[in-house]
C-alpha cells in the first residue's frame, strides 16, 4: 500500500509499505477514505525528529471502511463505515471507565512512562503505524471506531478523530462562566474549532488571537471578535488590547491551541536555538536529552498567563513536550489561576458530539477543511501547512 514516511526532519515522503494484517483477535483493517493533517504532525516534521523512526508511517485523523476482523471486535463488522480516534484505549480498564482513555490501562506506553498508545506518533506513544496511508490496523477495535452513518461525505463526520473532540474538551476545561469570556490563542484547526464549539454553547464573547490574515479573516466570518498580534509591538500590548475588550480584567478562561512552537516572546529564542541544536545531535542522543531537558517555546502559554483574568482558567490543548520548561509560578500562583491540559480523551465526548453531526452542521465541519488534497501530494502538503502558505487550515488526504 503507499502510506506518508518519516525519514527525518521535513522529510515525510509517500512510499510502498507492506499491507497491514490482523495480529491480535481484537484487530480490524479498514481502508481509509480520507485522513487529515494535524498540527501535531507538524510537531513531528519539526521538533520532535528524536523521538521517531525512519520509516514510521504518520497520521491519526482517520476514517474508512472496515475491510477485516478479528474474532474478538464485538459488532464491528466488514462494510462498516468508522471513524478512527486518535487514541487507542480498551474501554474496560478503571481509566477508561473514568472517561480517560488517554490513560488507558491497557495501551499505556509503560516502558516510556507515558499515557495510552496513539497511532502514528512517536516511540513515546508507541511508535504505532498512523492512517495517513491507503490501510490502517486498528488495534482494540472492540472499542475504538465510532461507527457512523452512509450517505454525508466523509467531512461531516472525518474530525471526530481528533478535531471536534479536541476542540470540545479544550472548552469544557476553560470552564467558561455562562454568559463569559474566552479568548482562543491559535487559529489553526484546534483553536478554530474550539471558537466555533465556545460560540455554540453560549459563551458571551469569543476572542480569537492569531497573527495570520487568512485565520483571523476565518474566524471573523464566524461571528469572533480577533486580536491581530502582528499589529502590535509586544505581546503586551496586545495583552492590554485584550483587557480592554473585557472590561478590564481579561477573559474568563484561555484556550492555548498552540503549543510548543509558539513564535516570538521572551526566551522564545533560547528555546528554538536549543530545539534545533537538539535536532543536530545523534538519534540516541537526542531523544535522551529531549526526555530530561528538553524545553518548549512558551510565548503563548506566558501569554496565557499574563491575559486571563485573576481566578480564570488557562486550557492547554496544543501539545507541550519539554521536560524542564521554565513556568511562570508566581504569576499563576499569584492570580489563582486553574490550570487544565492533557490529550483529548475522544470517546469520552463522543455523545455530545456526534448529535450535532446528524441534524444540520452547526459547527460548519462541512467546508472546514481548506485543502483536500491526494495522499501523493503528502509532501508538498506537510511543507505548505507548515509554512501557512496558501490559506491552509486544515488539510484532508484522500488516499
Amino acid at each position: 500500500m503507499k502510506a506518508l514516511v518519516w525519514h527525518g526532519k521535513r522529510d515525510v515522503r509517500v512510499e510502498r509499505v507492506p499491507d497491514p494484517r490482523i495480529v491480535k483477535p481484537t484487530d480490524a483493517i479498514v481502508r481509509v477514505t480520507s485522513t487529515g493533517l494535524c498540527g501535531s504532525d507538524l510537531h513531528l516534521y519539526e521538533v520532535l525528529g528524536p523521538m521517531m523512526n525512519e520509516g514510521d508511517i504518520l497520521g491519526h485523523e482517520p476514517m474508512g471502511i472496515v475491510e477485516e476482523v478479528g474474532n474478538d471486535v464485538g459488532d464491528l463488522s466488514p462494510g462498516d463505515r468508522v471513524v478512527i480516534p486518535f487514541n487507542i484505549s480498551c474501554g474496560h480498564c478503571w481509566m477508561c471507565d473514568q472517561g480517560l482513555q488517554t490513560q488507558c490501562e491497557t495501551t499505556q506506553v509503560k516502558e516510556q512512562d507515558m499515557g495510552a498508545a496513539l497511532f502514528g506518533y512517536t516511540n513515546l506513544y508507541g511508535a504505532v503505524p498512523g492512517g495517513q496511508a491507503e490501510y490502517l490496523r486498528v488495534p482494540q477495535a472492540q472499542y475504538g471506531p465510532v461507527k457512523v452513518p452512509e450517505g454525508p461525505p466523509d467531512d461531516r463526520y472525518l474530525y471526530l478523530s481528533d478535531v471536534l473532540p479536541t476542540a470540545w474538551q479544550a472548552v469544557a476545561y476553560a470552564d467558561v462562566p455562562e454568559g463569559g469570556t474566552l479568548a482562543v490563542l491559535g487559529l489553526g484547526p484546534i483553536g478554530d474549532m474550539s471558537c466555533r464549539v465556545a460560540a455554540h454553547q453560549g459563551a458571551g464573547k469569543v476572542i480569537g488571537v492569531d497573527r495570520v490574515p487568512e485565520r483571523l479573516e476565518r474566524a471573523r466570518a464566524r461571528g469572533v471578535e480577533t486580536v491581530d498580534l502582528s499589529a502590535y509591538d509586544s505581546p503586551a500590548e496586545a495583552a492590554d488590547a485584550i483587557r480592554e475588550m473585557t472590561g478590564g480584567r481579561g477573559p474568563d478562561a484561555v484556550v492555548d491551541a498552540v503549543g510548543m512552537e509558539a513564535h516570538g516572546g521572551l526566551g522564545n529564542t533560547a528555546a528554538k536555538s536549543m530545539q534545533d541544536l537538539t535536532g543536530l545531535l545523534p538519534q540516541k542522543w537526542a531523544s535522551r536529552m529531549m526526555r530530561k531537558t528538553g524545553v518548549d517555546r512558551l510565548a503563548a502559554f506566558y501569554f496565557a498567563t499574563d491575559v486571563v483574568r485573576r481566578g480564570g482558567t488557562i486550557s492547554l490543548s496544543g501539545v507541550y513536550g519539554g521536560m524542564s520548561d521554565p513556568l511562570p509560578m508566581l504569576r499563576l500562583f499569584d492570580k489563582q489561576v486553574q490550570l487544565r491540559m492533557g490529550q483529548a480523551n475522544v470517546k469520552r465526548w463522543i455523545p455530545e458530539v456526534l448529535p450535532l453531526l446528524q441534524d444540520g452542521d452547526p459547527l460548519g465541519v462541512d467546508d472546514f477543511a481548506t485543502h483536500h488534497v491526494p495522499l501523493d501530494q503528502g509532501a508538498e502538503a506537510y511543507e505548505m501547512f507548515q509554512k501557512k502558505r496558501d490559506g491552509a487550515v486544515k488539510v484532508v488526504f484522500q488516499p
